[in-house]
């Protein structure tokens, strides 16, 4: 396996404090961004996070493929977050490219959570209805000028060369089972209906839940754990986030979310609460939904395993997944 993908530009905090210094010396209802305290929260894959103050956190690409999806946010997630009934990390800066960054940049209001997944998976389920209903909002049909993919919301055929050459490289006993669960997902009817709208990376670690009840309208993951609570409890949806890899095509792609978060009850209460909501819906799901919905789980969790090696809470989450699979064969 392999680490994350390699930074091509060292974010650090003088870097940042200098893009904001010259692009959002102020912001409206903030005050002046120099007098606001600035640290960076974490680094993934695509995106340095750096809280600024104690309501913003400003979101800065480290690669150049990132940088493209960051643009996507700026263009779109206002539009989205007006129709779904979960916050979403609408920018309220969009930063441009300039003579010493390349890139766009946002600065996204911050709120208190965590991951789901640093939650034990049987703490989820009260997350599972309203996540559900939450993709339900979001899966409308795109406009013509949506984003697309060449890796999300196609056929799984498209994915087939590369999900094998995962699978033939992940040590794990029951590999050959993983191989003949995808055989089943490539198998199923493609989708046929109008490209609808994805976020496109529904995984453990884009969800933000809380234990409490009360939701401030703020957006960001903090560092603080939930070890001190009580361990039966479920937790609460806060928000859904990262939406770098948003697309259009099919909604499979989102409903893989089933064995990427939840425990088999979880997933149940996901998987009926999608259907009936559907079933009322404007647009109908059809029958293979969940067989390739299982497909895109697979494939989300080998690409997990595949490039996680210095990142063991996203190489945890694709083993979860994988057993989650394993679970309904």
């Amino acid at each position: 396996m392999a680490d994350r993908p390699a930074a091509e530009v060292d974010v650090d905090v003088p870097l940042v404090r200098r893009l904001l210094e010259a692009q959002c010396p102020e912001i409206d209802g903030v005050g002046r961004t120099a007098d606001l305290s600035l640290e960076i929260v974490g680094e993934g894959w695509d995106n340095v996070m750096l809280r600024l103050g104690s309501s913003l956190a400003v979101r800065v690409p480290r690669r150049d493929l990132s940088a493209r999806l960051v643009v996507h946010e700026q263009q779109w997630l206002a539009e989205i977050a007006r129709r779904v009934d979960v916050l979403v990390p609408a920018p309220v800066v969009a930063g441009t490219p300039s003579d010493e960054y390349p890139w766009h940049w946002s600065v996204v209001p911050w709120v208190e959570g965590v991951a789901a997944g640093s939650v034990d998976r049987s703490r989820l389920r009260g997350v599972a209805a309203p996540l559900a209903r939450f993709f339900n909002q979001l899966r409308t049909p795109a406009p013509a000028d949506a984003p697309t993919s060449a890796v999300r919301g196609g056929p799984l055929a498209s994915r087939d060369a590369v999900v094998r050459d995962r699978l033939a490289h992940l040590d794990h006993p029951r590999r050959d089972e993983l191989a003949r669960a995808w055989d089943v997902a490539l198998a199923a009817p493609v989708w046929e209906g109008p490209a609808l709208w994805l976020h496109g990376d529904p995984h453990a670690y884009n969800i933000v839940v809380s234990d409490e009840d009360v939701v401030s309208g703020e957006f960001v993951v903090s560092d603080e754990d939930l070890a001190s609570e009580d361990p039966a409890a479920d937790v609460t949806l806060r928000a859904v986030v990262d939406f770098g890899d948003m697309t259009s095509g099919d909604p499979a792609g989102d409903l893989a979310a089933a064995w990427l978060i939840f425990d088999v009850a979880g997933r149940r209460t996901f998987r009926d609460t999608v259907d009936a909501e559907a079933a009322g819906s404007a647009v109908l799901l059809d029958p293979a939904v969940w067989e390739r919905a299982r497909g895109w789980a697979l494939v989300l969790a080998t690409a997990l395993l595949a490039h996680s090696d210095d990142a063991p809470d996203l190489a945890a989450a694709g083993r979860q997944t994988v057993d989650a699979l394993l679970d309904d064969v």
